[in-house]
């Protein structure tokens, strides 16, 4: 349902997944590029048209997420999301589910540390009636107690199945709370359990009010749809929702680091992980030229330097070389958050070879990047896979609609993505160098090792489970 940020993902697929289209000659071009509109109570609505099959994308976003919790209802912004399956006074616990299922459609949502979202795809003869019902439950979500403290036993379980119970997961949630001390981004998304252990029906509804507001959301539809319909029925549907402020934001910023930090987790786990993280701007716009715009864009290339698309140097190294000293191993880079971002190298190592032999090969690979830099044909080879990997995902609607939500959500403007590759395909090996040397020191690093301890019991929850939803 939702992706954790410190688990190894390759930023680059997030990314560019609009902005390839026009380098597939075997795929029929898109109808137009998307467009915004501002609702008359200030709702955002974004058309992406896509003529190629007779089927929709309907997605709702929310600019809230984790990270406008506050200290206390850790987990809030999830639990909300379960609860708006639950009901309005017109639709029972489950029925909207029901409701979108006997229309042949497909539906769910995700919480992140952003943003919250419910997505449905199904044929677009149906599109208004889905967009009757989510406009119904965004505006009238409702529910009885008893049914909050049901959901909340799913959460938590859902909580026991996915970390807990998991050395891997419990290490990069500690990790998270090492790297980052001031930021919102410490506290897990899904919540800390004493959190959810203490969480009120009042806290999810009291969320609900202070943030479910017109002006912060947005519905993006995608497909085989007519743009000048499309915002008809949402000004007759959405429109009618009435607006409310919206609450200020404060900022919450991260405290700057000043000098090397240290985690050892111990666990009853198979095999040692080790993970290596530093502190890294984020793209706050496709068209700014700051420094920290420029470090943003040159940190997504030397993560694809890294860890992708046929160059992937830390694989030869620790994993292909004569002298294998890991398992796996990988780098990623957020790219673009409302917080601060995270450029992180995580390794699992291979048996019998120490966490600390490990770690000494990722700083020794990221010192000779900044010693030696990368070579024109690395460079090349990444930009041109990137864009050749990325063109058959326009296939889906679906990932248009989350993409265009994901622009949204960040404060972009919805033809964001060919600004974006346009920056990426410029970043010079000169520059790609240069970061390595400023922002990939040791004064901004956090190492972690998860460290293999049979002594420590496994966790596992004993009593009564209750079964996991979709949601």
């Amino acid at each position: 349902m939702k992706r954790f940020f410190l688990r190894v993902w390759r930023p680059w697929t997030a990314i560019l997944c609009l902005v390839c289209g026009a380098t597939a000659a075997a795929a029929p071009p898109v109808a137009a590029g998307p467009q915004q509109f501002t609702l008359s109570n200030g709702m955002t609505l974004i058309v992406q048209p896509d003529h190629r099959a007779p089927t929709v994308a309907h997605m709702l976003w929310v600019r809230v997420g984790s990270m406008d919790e506050v200290d206390g209802t850790s987990g809030v912004a999830h639990v909300l999301e379960h609860m708006m399956f639950k009901g309005t006074p017109d639709l029972k616990p489950g029925e909207f589910s029901r409701r979108v299922a006997a229309l042949g459609g497909r539906e769910n949502a995700f919480t992140s540390r952003d943003a919250t979202a419910y997505h449905q795809q199904l044929a677009r003869e149906h599109l208004e009636a889905v967009m009757r019902l989510e406009a119904d439950r965004f505006a009238r979500n409702q529910w009885d107690d008893e049914e909050f403290r049901k959901e909340l036993e799913v959460v938590k379980e859902e909580r026991r199945q996915r970390t807990e119970e998991s050395p891997r997961a419990r290490f990069f949630e500690a990790v998270n709370a090492q790297v980052f001390q001031t930021s919102p981004y410490r506290r897990p998304v899904i919540g800390w359990m004493s959190d959810l252990d203490a969480l009120t029906p009042q806290d999810a509804r009291e969320f609900y009010r202070r943030w479910y507001v017109p002006a912060n959301a947005a519905v993006v539809v995608a497909g085989d749809v007519d743009v000048a319909r499309v915002r008809e029925l949402a000004e007759a549907i959405y429109g009618r929702i009435p607006a409310r402020a919206l609450p200020p934001r404060k900022p919450r910023d991260e405290v700057g680091q000043v000098g090397p930090r240290r985690l050892e987790f111990r666990a009853a786990a198979e095999q040692a992980v080790v993970s290596l993280n530093w502190h890294a701007p984020q793209l706050a716009d496709p068209a700014a030229q700051d420094a920290g715009s420029q470090d943003a864009l040159a940190l997504a290339v030397l993560a694809a330097v890294l860890d992708g698309y046929g160059v992937n140097r830390l694989e030869r190294a620790l994993v292909q070389a004569k002298d294998r000293v890991a398992d796996s191993v990988g780098a990623s880079y957020g790219l673009f958050g409302r917080g601060p971002q995270l450029f992180s190298l995580t390794a699992v190592p291979a048996r019998g070879v120490a966490p600390e032999r490990v770690v000494q090969a990722l700083r020794n690979e990221v010192a000779r990047l900044a010693r030696e830099g990368v070579s024109e044909a690395e460079l090349q080879r990444v930009k041109i896979q990137w864009a050749a990997s990325e063109t058959y995902q326009l296939d889906s609607v679906f990932n248009q609609a989350r993409e265009l939500g994901s622009y949204w959500v960040n404060g972009w403007s919805p033809d964001a993505g060919p600004a974006l590759m346009a920056r990426l395909q410029a970043v010079s090996a000169a520059q790609v160098r240069a970061v390595a040397q400023r922002l990939l020191s040791d004064e901004g690093l956090n190492i972690a090792v998860l460290v293999p301890d049979a002594t420590r019991a496994r966790v596992v929850h004993s009593g009564p489970r209750p079964t996991l939803s979709r949601h």
